[in-house]
């Protein structure tokens, strides 16, 4: 095909961790060509300069070779030249993460914005990606997963795949190896589980079953008519490792790690936390399918992988996920309602702890996600709130607010459905790179215009303000309330410790603690209390033997210095709400079953 931009990657040296790219295209510029691999990656808000990977790279063109020009960190110029010009580059792969790309011995996994430069220009034009599996006989039995369309290949086999642009060549990863594999449909739809890792005794069937559900009741939620999703075929791959967590949505696939442990297990019946752990990541993951990949922020369409694209509306984006990604779990039947309970109050506890929220909005926490969210230090808890978990608590007092003050009529449901009617299902007869992104007054008169209700001193208070949300009001017509476990508060100094061999170090000072009041500050490697010795497993049973208000003396190191310091212990400050049905009134009930399913 005339202007197709045709690539073929192979495993070079899984011992070396590299994949070798060839990229070829037929017409190059008259005035040279212009290649770029992208800065970062959707849904990973931080420049991550992915061409640092790029270890070697030359050009061609009729057997002779063609210069190539540096222009910045992440962009090359071919020389001038008349016929097709072929890269060839190889990619150092070592990132164990849902971000970038790996290889070795045991696998291969690549996002496109990793491997694939873009051809300036040519950006519109079908792409396609022939992959094709290392030598030798120990990677016989290896398989390729990936949601791109099969060009000459067979599913799950190596060969070439065809992309109508490469926004889409993209957005489908590709995993390599061998892996337990299994598919269901929902709502007709095939959607395959890929799990990559030794994982003994896994329950696969268990997976599915429970998946579908989930995928079923999403589903449902945007199109309750014609239960049809948003795309053809649907991939969850996931790599099984001793301990990790992470997920990256795609169009119509997901990256996920996860510890081993957290997958179900063969005769297993109840539900382990780190099973519901991973349950609830994939439903975020899955929610994405319309929530930030096809209904965008305005900022996002189309995306600009060469510089940071600031929202402030992740809020929504990743928020609103957050939220949904849970309540689908009860909704759907794979969790009950005491589960859903304490998911909810772990999360507003965990809101609740960080003094970050009382100074940054979570409007100004999306916006800043690039050098904040994404780089957070040791006073990040001090300093910043998360746009994922106050997000997700604003798209539960919306939520809330919406159900109680409709009478049931209306609920955040319906402007969900709304968001993907106007700026995701309508605007995507091309596909997900074709549609408008919305802006932040849009979606303000959107919520009013659903609703019927007035909502903008919410959006002043709680989005662009940073006052706590008043859940415990909203959560009563629910027939639910707050309640405070945290009336005998234990002595605490008021830190987060990080394990670092034996030794109890300090990985963050909660503002207002003991600890911060005496002058201690992340990276102090506690020594002794009261002249006892502090390790990284007894600090608490130390504590334990003191009440609030006791003074005691702390020896630690900062860097190579003994220091002292005389600490007031203060009353642990970790929230300890949790969520609880309470009174039996007709109204709360179907007010709550509405809600919850």
């Amino acid at each position: 095909m005339k202007n197709m931009v045709r690539y073929s990657i192979v495993p070079k040296d899984t011992a070396a961790h590299l994949f070798n790219v060839t990229l070829t295209i037929d017409s190059p510029a008259p005035e040279g060509q212009v290649f770029a691999l992208p800065a970062w990656i959707p849904g990973s808000y931080m420049i991550r300069e992915f061409a640092r990977n790029i270890i070697q790279i030359s050009a061609q063109s009729g057997g002779k070779k063609v210069t190539l020009k540096k222009l910045d960190k992440h962009s090359w110029q071919a020389g001038r030249c008349n016929g097709p010009l072929t890269l060839n580059y190889d990619v150092y792969a070592w990132d164990l993460s849902v971000r970038a790309a790996h290889l070795d011995q045991t696998h291969g996994f690549f996002n496109g914005t990793s491997v694939f430069l873009r051809v300036a220009g040519l950006e519109d034009q079908p792409h396609s990606v022939d992959i094709r599996p290392p030598e030798g006989e120990a990677y016989k039995s290896w398989r390729v997963a990936t949601a791109l369309p099969e060009l000459k290949a067979k599913r799950y086999g190596f060969g070439t795949y065809i992309a109508a642009d490469y926004d889409e060549l993209i957005d489908h990863p590709v995993e390599m190896g061998s892996f337990e594999l299994a598919t269901f449909k929902a709502h007709g739809v095939p959607h395959d589980i890929v799990i990559t890792g030794r994982v003994p005794n896994l329950d696969m069937a268990r997976l599915a079953a429970d998946l579908k559900k989930i995928c079923e009741a999403q589903i449902a939620l945007f199109e309750p008519a014609s239960k049809r999703a948003p795309m053809d075929r649907y991939v969850f791959m996931t790599l099984a490792v001793g301990d990790g967590y992470g997920g990256l949505e795609h169009r119509a696939s997901t990256a996920l790690i996860c510890a081993r442990a957290d997958l179900p297990v063969k005769g297993q019946k109840e539900m382990s936390d780190g099973y519901r752990t991973y349950l609830g990541l994939c439903s975020h993951e899955y929610f994405h399918t319309w929530n930030v990949k096809r209904i965008k922020p305005a900022a996002f369409a189309p995306y600009d992988l060469q510089v940071e694209n600031y929202t402030p509306l992740l809020w929504l984006f990743e928020g609103f996920t957050s939220y949904y990604d849970d309540l689908i779990l009860v909704r759907s039947g794979v969790i009950d309602q005491p589960a859903y309970f304490k998911l909810l109050a772990k999360t507003i506890n965990g809101v609740l702890r960080g003094s970050g929220r009382s100074k940054q909005s979570v409007a100004d926490s999306s916006f800043d996600a690039w050098v904040k969210y994404y780089r957070q230090d040791e006073n990040a808890p001090n300093a910043i709130v998360s746009y994922y978990t106050k997000g997700s608590l604003i798209g539960l007092a919306l939520d809330l607010t919406i159900r109680a003050g409709t009478k049931g009529r209306v609920a955040l449901d319906d402007v969900m459905r709304a968001l993907w009617q106007r700026y995701g299902r309508d605007f995507y007869a091309d596909g997900p790179g074709s549609g408008q992104g919305v802006a932040e007054e849009a979606v303000e008169a959107l919520f009013d215009e659903i609703t019927g209700l007035k909502l903008k001193p919410f959006f002043n208070r709680y989005v662009r303000g940073t006052d706590d949300l008043p859940l415990a009001t909203l959560l009563a017509p629910f027939g639910l309330t707050l309640a405070d476990g945290g009336k005998n508060r234990k002595p605490s100094l008021g830190i987060r410790t990080v394990k670092d061999g034996n030794d109890c170090k300090l990985g963050s000072v909660y503002e207002g603690g003991g600890a911060h009041r005496a002058g201690l500050s992340a990276g102090d490697v506690l020594v002794a209390l009261d002249d006892l010795r502090v390790t990284a497993a007894n600090l608490d049973g130390l504590l334990g033997r003191y009440r609030v208000g006791d003074a005691v003396t702390l020896h630690a190191f900062r860097r190579d210095e003994l220091h002292r310091f005389d600490v007031a212990l203060s009353a642990d400050a970790a929230p300890q709400l949790s969520l609880a049905p309470q009174g039996k009134q007709a109204s709360a009930g179907r007010l709550r079953t509405a809600w919850l399913g």
